[in-house]
């Protein structure tokens, strides 16, 4: 069975700080091989103290990521990603300034032996209602906020709690299924932002806290339907930013779940798949017990 290749794609206005948050999952990598795609290398986003050689269209970057540029044919420079000895673990795909992400994920989403991780737009709290409301980017803005599976506002802290809270609410009226979390120069844990990270080197039942951000590791022994445990994370109920894991159906056959805002997936997963589920959500309304009561309740 061939592992189907995860894309996130990262998207949002010029100036945002989309260079700041991919250079931060380069940094924080931890031996996962990432594949960075940008539209042209003359915007080339990678930090250069990253970079370890370049050989024709591929930068190597320390820790066995990579970058390439796809220009106008995004789906060869995909096709080519799976050439790669050894073949990267994920995809960071990072939209031009004024790109639609979603039409982008659409075309990842129809492509065989790639799945569609989700849509991560990067929004600059300061600026962000300003450009929504110019006459001639504004449309752009609300059309990649309304694309969102995750908003990153960044540069909280370049901002007073009002221009924050109105920025939020402000993303939020157009981003209406996504979660929306803070960043300062867009870092943000990586397991947030990427479904590859989640659950690695965890053990079940654990349960982690990075900065504002609650997980826990749970064991999901008992079959069930795998599309209606998929419903169920990316539910208003739960709420939650991300969940991961593996399951075995009535037949006994094992998928791969995972949800990311209000986005989910289900597919066949190798049988000796760990079998569990990590979930992660925002602090304070992240409820541990109250998560794992729902989930006994329903798929227990």
């Amino acid at each position: 069975m061939i592992k189907p290749l995860p894309v996130t794609v990262i998207g949002g206005y010029l100036g945002a700080g989309k260079t700041s948050l991919v250079n931060h999952l380069l940094r924080n990598a931890d031996g996962l091989r990432l594949a960075v795609l940008v539209n042209e290398f003359g915007a080339l986003p990678i930090d250069e103290d990253l970079i370890e050689a370049q050989e024709d269209d591929i930068i190597s970057i320390a820790g066995g990521c990579v970058c390439c540029s796809y220009g106008s044919d995004m789906a060869a420079a995909l096709s080519d990603l799976r050439k790669l000895d050894p073949a990267p673990d994920h995809v960071v795909l990072e939209a031009s300034g004024v790109a639609l992400p979603g039409a982008i994920a659409g075309s990842v989403g129809l492509m065989q032996g790639y799945s569609m991780d989700g849509v991560v737009i990067v929004a600059d709290a300061e600026t962000l209602r300003t450009n929504a409301n110019h006459k001639y980017m504004g449309d752009t803005v609300t059309r990649q906020l309304a694309d969102a599976d995750i908003v990153v506002l960044n540069k909280v802290d370049l901002v007073d709690d009002k221009t924050r809270a109105d920025s939020t609410d402000f993303a939020l009226s157009y981003a209406k299924n996504a979660q929306l979390l803070g960043a300062e120069h867009g870092a943000l844990p990586p397991e947030v932002l990427l479904q590859s990270f989640v659950g690695r080197n965890r053990d079940s039942g654990a349960r982690h806290d990075t900065s504002g951000f609650d997980s826990v590791s749970l064991p999901l022994e008992t079959p069930c339907d795998p599309a209606a445990l998929g419903r169920f994370l990316a539910s208003d109920e739960l709420d939650l930013v991300r969940a991961k894991g593996f399951v075995r159906d009535e037949s006994g056959a094992v998928h791969a779940v995972q949800s990311v805002s209000r986005r989910w997936s289900s597919e066949p997963a190798p049988e000796d798949s760990p079998i569990g589920l990590v979930c992660i959500g925002l602090k304070p309304a992240f409820d541990e017990e109250k998560l794992r009561q729902q989930i006994a309740q329903a798929f227990g």
